[in-house]
C-alpha cells in the first residue's frame, strides 16, 4: 500500500521537517531515530514504510520548500547537507500543495498570502474545495490512501462548542456558514465525510466535536489528537507519576516556555494561546489531583527560531513535612522533536483504517497533551496501551477498506506512484 500524507499546514516548520526527514531516510542520509514506530515493539507491525510516503497538503502561505527547510537549516535543524540532498525531493513536493483556508484562525492569519479558499467560497463550497483537492491527490499519484494530519498554528477554540454536539447540528452550521466553526474543523468533516482517516497534531478543534466524532462512527473512519506531546509536558507526563508513587505532595509546578518560531509568534495571541495553555496544564490535573498551583507560561523570544526552552519549578513536600524542589531546564527542537511522531502517526493512522478500526484510538494517547477519549495522561500506562495493541496485531493481515462506502473513489488504488524524487 503506497500512503499519501496530506499536511494542513504543509509550508510550516513540524510538516517541512517531517518532509525532509522522510525522503533523508529515504536517501539514506539520516536514520530512524526518533520514530516510535521504528523500534520494538511497533517495528513487529506491517506499516506503510516512510520513505514511500508521497506528501501533499494546503497551506495560506507560500514560501517555496526548499527556502523553508533552507531557512530551518540555519539554526541547524534539519542540518543543511540533507536540505541538499533533498532538495529536488521537496520541489517535487512543491508542486502538490495548494493554497487553503485560515478561516477564523485568529492571528495566524497575520501568515496568509492571497486567494484564501474563503474569498471565494461559502463554508461548504471551502470543504468541497479541500474534498476535490484531496481527491485530485490521491487520484494523481495512485495512491492506495491518504491520511490528513493537521500540523498547522494554534487557532482561537470555539466560543460555544457545544452547538455542533451532532452531525446534523454541524452540517446545518456549515450550510448556514456559521461564524464560529475554524478551519481545523472544515478539515477534519472533509476528511472524515471522505472516509479518510485524520489525525489532529495541534491543540485546534479538529475532530473534537460531537457532530464530528459521530460522523467518524458513522463511516468507520479512524481519527486521534490533540496536541502533540513533545517537550515540557512529555516530561511531566513522566516525573508527575513518580511524585504520586512516592506519595510526595506536590505543592506547586511553575511552568514557563520560551520559543521562536511561527507558532510562537501565534501564541502571543490570548485566543490562540487559550488552547495551547489548556491542553500542557491539563496533564497535571488528573495525575496530581492534590496540587495547589499549576500555571504555565509561553512566550515568545524571536531570536530562538525554531527552538525552544522550558523552565519548570516544582515544590514538593515529603516525610516530616519536608519541602523540597526539583528545577529542570528542557531546551529542543521544536520541529526535530514533532516530526518524527507525525510520521508516525501516519503509518499508525494507516494501519487502523486498512484493518477497518474506526473512531477513536485510545492506543495513540501517548502522543498528545490532550488526547481524545483517554483521561490516562500517565506516559508510562499510555505507553502500555500502545504496547497492548501491538500485541493484539502483530502478524494480523489487513481486512480491506474497499468494502466501505466510500464518497471519493480511489482510482487506480494499490498501483506504486512515482516517488518524490
Amino acid at each position: 500500500m503506497t500512503l499519501g500524507v496530506w499536511l494542513i499546514g504543509a509550508r510550516g516548520n513540524v510538516a517541512t521537517t517531517a518532509m525532509v526527514g522522510a525522503r533523508a531516510i529515504d536517501h539514506g542520509v539520516t536514520d530512524t531515530t526518533g520514530l516510535v514506530t521504528a523500534r520494538e515493539p511497533c517495528a513487529r507491525l506491517d506499516l506503510p514504510g516512510v520513505e514511500e510516503f508521497v506528501f501533499g497538503g494546503h497551506d495560506v502561505r507560500t514560501e517555496p520548500l526548499r527556502e523553508r527547510a533552507a531557512a530551518l537549516s540555519t539554526d541547524g535543524v534539519p542540518p543543511a547537507s540533507v536540505v541538499d540532498a533533498v532538495a529536488e525531493d521537496l520541489d517535487h513536493i512543491d508542486d502538490r500543495i495548494r493554497t487553503g483556508t485560515a478561516v477564523n484562525c485568529g492571528r495566524a492569519l497575520e501568515l496568509a498570502g492571497d486567494d484564501l479558499l474563503e474569498d471565494e467560497h461559502s463554508l461548504r463550497g471551502v470543504v468541497e474545495r479541500i474534498q476535490a483537492d484531496l481527491t485530485d491527490f490521491e487520484r494523481s499519484h495512485d495512491l492506495g490512501r491518504v491520511v490528513v494530519i493537521n500540523v498547522a498554528s494554534s487557532e482561537p477554540m470555539p466560543a460555544t462548542p457545544d452547538r455542533y454536539d451532532t452531525r446534523a447540528a454541524f452540517e446545518a452550521a456549515l450550510d448556514d456558514d456559521d461564524d464560529e466553526i475554524p478551519a481545523s474543523s472544515l478539515y477534519a468533516y472533509a476528511a472524515l465525510s471522505d472516509g479518510r482517516p485524520f489525525v489532529n497534531f495541534t491543540p485546534n478543534t479538529g475532530s473534537a466535536l460531537g457532530g464530528l466524532e459521530e460522523l467518524a462512527e458513522a463511516r468507520g473512519v479512524p481519527h486521534m489528537g490533540r496536541d502533540g506531546k513533545t517537550g515540557e509536558t512529555l516530561l511531566k507526563s513522566a516525573l508527575a507519576p513518580m511524585f504520586a508513587g512516592r506519595n510526595l505532595h506536590v505543592m506547586s509546578w511553575e511552568g514557563h516556555n520560551i520559543l521562536g518560531n511561527d507558532d510562537g509568534l501565534v501564541l502571543e495571541d490570548e485566543e490562540n494561546q487559550a488552547g495551547k495553555l489548556a491542553s500542557k496544564g491539563g496533564v497535571l490535573d488528573g495525575l496530581l489531583p492534590d496540587l495547589e498551583h499549576n500555571r504555565v507560561r509561553i512566550d515568545y523570544t524571536p531570536s530562538l527560531g525554531d527552538w525552544k526552552t522550558a523552565w519548570d519549578h516544582v515544590h514538593f513536600q515529603g516525610f516530616l513535612g519536608t519541602e523540597m524542589k526539583l528545577q529542570l531546564t528542557w531546551e529542543g527542537s521544536d520541529s526535530a522533536l514533532a516530526a518524527p511522531l507525525v510520521l508516525d502517526l501516519a503509518r499508525l493512522a494507516a494501519y487502523a483504517d486498512e484493518r477497518g478500526e474506526g473512531g477513536l484510538q485510545p492506543h495513540l494517547a501517548s502522543f498528545f497533551k490532550s488526547p481524545m477519549g483517554v483521561d490516562e495522561h500517565d506516559l508510562s500506562k499510555q505507553f502500555v496501551t500502545l504496547e497492548a495493541y501491538v500485541e493484539a496485531h502483530a502478524g494480523d493481515g489487513p481486512t480491506s477498506v474497499g468494502e466501505r462506502d466510500r464518497t471519493a473513489d480511489t482510482a487506480g488504488a494499490g498501483t506504486k506512484p512515482e516517488a518524490d524524487e
